[in-house]
């Protein structure tokens, strides 16, 4: 299978992920160190799983665009989905060292050195996540990559996290309340963990060939319907995706003296139309006769 000029973006904008992953992380450690701050060292460990699910998406997309092969005869394209399971359970992760550091620092709260300075360079920070988490997710959803929607949400994530640190780090300075530190550090691990189950239930879900959204699969019963002329009926859609990719099969019922050539002419005006409204769908059509109707029909 060759890669669409979007699953080819896709992947570089990936590669590129990883590099931003590694100086946004660089940022928010240094951020870190000039302040000694839990909550902006929880925020630090953030980074770190956002550098290595960057490295996993990058692998995994490239992967997934693979050709079919003896052993993978439908493809390698819930590769993605492996990439996005990875990177909820590093978030799980990165949320229990978190915990462990709030809980020590919870019972020695301690008041934050040189505040504005590291709250400037993790703010920078932030708005440089934001902007590069926007991009990628408009590109996910152009090449439909669910390990690159996953990075995306995920450094979203980031952010309002960020951000939320930031505004609680600002009470505590403006207040003197050390303990907000490490209460703050709390809230962020609850929300790494929120994140991380939602990314590792979705990935499972498609994992488990989730059908089409209901409005495509309506669309693709009323473009058969259209174009199935010179057939009976069609019935027991099925449809699922993997990655990038689109699958769609059904039954389609012809008259039972109908010639082989006539039948597959039918199923290649109906596989055309259906690929002109969702590019790259693969079709698999099985013809039967007549007497394998399941509609009512008249006599």
């Amino acid at each position: 299978m060759t890669s669409t000029p979007q699953q080819t973006k896709a992947r570089r904008l990936a590669l590129f992920s990883v590099v931003v992953a590694i100086l946004i992380m660089g940022v928010k450690f240094l951020a870190w160190r000039l302040t000694g701050s839990v909550a902006l060292y929880s925020d630090a460990l953030e980074s770190i799983v956002n550098v290595i699910a960057s490295a996993a998406a990058w692998y995994a997309i490239g992967f997934s665009q693979r050709p079919a092969d003896d052993t993978h005869p439908f493809g390698h394209h819930k590769a993605e989905y492996f990439s996005a399971v990875l990177e909820g359970v590093l978030i799980v992760i990165a949320a229990l060292l978190i915990v462990r550091e709030a809980w020590h620092a919870f019972f020695e709260p301690r008041l934050i050195a040189e505040p504005w300075a590291g709250m400037a360079v993790n703010f920078a920070a932030a708005i440089g996540n934001g902007l590069w988490a926007m991009l990628l997710l408009k590109v996910a959803r152009e090449s439909s990559s669910p390990a690159l929607d996953a990075d995306a949400r995920h450094i979203f994530s980031d952010v309002v996290t960020s951000v939320g640190v930031l505004g609680g780090l600002l009470a505590a300075v403006t207040t003197g309340w050390a303990i907000l530190d490490p209460l703050l550090a709390l809230v962020v691990a609850v929300n790494i963990l929120w994140q991380g189950w939602k990314i590792i239930s979705n990935s499972l879900n498609a994992l488990m060939d989730h059908a089409l959204p209901d409005e495509q699969q309506e669309l693709i019963r009323r473009t058969i319907d259209r174009n199935s002329e010179g057939s009976l009926e069609f019935h027991d859609l099925k449809t699922r995706e993997a990655g990038a990719v689109r699958f769609a099969e059904f039954h389609l019922v012809v008259e039972s003296d109908m010639t082989v050539a006539r039948s597959h002419a039918i199923c290649d005006r109906i596989e055309n139309a259906l690929r002109e409204i969702v590019p790259g769908l693969h079709v698999t059509i099985h013809v039967e006769p007549e007497e394998k109707r399941k509609l009512p029909h008249p006599g």
